[in-house]
């Protein structure tokens, strides 16, 4: 909410540094000052993770690129001016430690070239890749279901998907700060936080990651499934980040609008924000994530090993509407879901190729604690499909409050899931409470509280 854009007891720290973030850069020249960030936008560029607020507030906290100096404050326009202030090359800007603060302003493609110009999917693609020679080589009438694609043709693809990522991942360092002015917009991105510590991204619109080059599986599931490779933004291995205040979407772009190739719909998206591969110590709050299927990973596999005793993450006062699954789906991690708003308006879409499926993916050896959690149920979905049972087993569910119709009251999802599945049945202690909290609302007024302050909201 507005009241935590400023911290009282930060009050002091962010008022002296602002002689740091009086003059911020234009990454690039020949951009006025009419762009550059308001004395609000400076003092939520200063602002550390509250106290308490949640996991990533553990330990030495989260503060970004508070203590940047004012030659490490940016502007940024395009895909090019945001590399460099994230170091200058983004082959090797995960490696810059360097505090900085990066502002971005207006309408960022990361599908350009050097130059600024957008360009298709046509520009990654590698010679021997068509996607019609594709369909031919691995429809499931000539290759059959029992194998992943091989041979030149997915060696192929898999060229030209390196090509494609090389672009649109762009790759963020320790100590780092990024803030979205007014109408900021990243498109086409994978924002990709990895190996690194201390982040925050807030205020940013992140849109439609989209895969020019979907990998078929015929092995996955009874019919096989196209899988994508970019979220819109992607915590892989890191610790200590907080993203506020964000919105994420497909933008204009849908799963939902896109063909069927091979019986199956063709899906161009991954994660809206995917959290994976040890990452830990993770904050999300205030964040809008609406109109897409695959929302939310927390750990992407059942194998013990990195994620064991990592994967700790918050997720507080956000909404999540129109999604098909995983809002989350955990595995291994401590979760702490509480006060976040799920609007799911009916059981068939159009937000994705095959609808709702469930919101809380209980998985392998995860520990989900979801605490006053208001629940909007639209026309056909059953509050027993709200949880799933992806071979966890237990989760602790307290306060949930559930609406369908004129109908809000409190309900509890996971009782509902244990009556209507009598045989993966979830236990109801996760066995452990959290300690890392600021407020906590009563449900009832979560839905006009998150509905009114979640999503890009910061500065207006």
């Amino acid at each position: 909410m507005r009241l935590r854009v400023i911290v009282p007891a930060a009050l002091a720290a962010i008022t002296v540094s602002l002689g740091c973030a009086g003059t911020a850069n234009a990454a690039s020249a020949g951009h006025s000052r009419d762009d550059q960030p308001s004395r609000l936008a400076q003092l939520i560029g200063r602002q550390s993770l509250p106290a308490n607020d949640g996991w990533a507030a553990s330990g030495t906290g989260t503060s970004g690129g508070a203590a940047a100096t004012a030659d490490e404050v940016f502007v940024v326009h395009n895909r090019g001016e945001l590399v460099n202030a994230l170091g200058g090359n983004n082959a090797t800007n995960a490696t810059n430690t360097t505090p900085k603060i990066i502002y971005v302003s207006g309408s960022v493609n990361a599908n350009v070239d050097d130059a600024n110009q957008p360009v298709g999917c046509d520009a990654y693609a590698d010679p021997g890749y068509t996607l019609d020679a594709y369909l031919a080589a691995y429809d499931p009438a000539v290759w059959g279901r029992t194998s992943k694609p091989s041979g030149p043709l997915e060696d192929a693809r898999a060229r030209s998907a390196k090509n494609q990522g090389a672009r649109i991942n762009i790759n963020v360092g320790s100590n780092t700060t990024i803030i979205g002015l007014p109408g900021a917009r990243l498109t086409g991105a994978n924002l990709l936080i990895q190996n690194v510590d201390n982040v925050i991204v807030r205020n940013l619109t992140l849109q439609d990651a989209h895969d020019c080059f979907p990998v078929w599986d015929p092995t996955d599931g009874s019919t096989g499934n196209w899988n994508s490779a970019y979220d819109t933004l992607s915590v892989i291995g890191a610790t200590h980040v907080w993203v506020d205040h964000c919105d994420f979407s497909d933008g204009n772009n849908p799963d939902s609008d896109q063909p069927e190739y091979l019986g199956r719909p063709y899906q161009v998206h991954d994660g809206l924000l995917d959290i994976t591969k040890g990452a830990d110590l993770v904050t999300a709050s205030n964040n809008y994530l609406h109109d897409h299927d695959k929302s939310m990973l927390i750990g992407s596999t059942d194998s013990p090993t990195y994620d064991v005793g990592k994967l700790r993450v918050t997720l507080h006062n956000n909404r999540f509407a129109n999604l098909g699954q995983r809002g989350p789906r955990v595995r291994f991690g401590q979760v702490d879901i509480y006060n976040n708003l799920y609007d799911i308006p009916n059981a068939t879409g159009p937000f994705a190729a095959d609808g709702y499926s469930y919101s809380w993916g209980v998985g392998h050896l995860s520990a989900i604690y979801a605490q006053n959690n208001a629940i909007m149920l639209g026309s056909g979905v059953d509050p027993s499909k709200v949880v799933y049972n992806w071979g966890g087993t237990a989760m602790t569910e307290k306060g949930t409050w559930i609406g369908q119709g004129r109908r809000f009251s409190p309900a509890s999802a996971l009782a509902a899931f244990n009556a209507a599945n009598p045989t993966a049945v979830i236990g109801t202690d996760a066995g452990w409470t959290p300690t890392l909290r600021t407020l906590v609302l009563p449900t009832a007024v979560v839905p006009v509280v998150v509905g009114l302050t979640a999503g890009t909201k910061l500065l207006g």
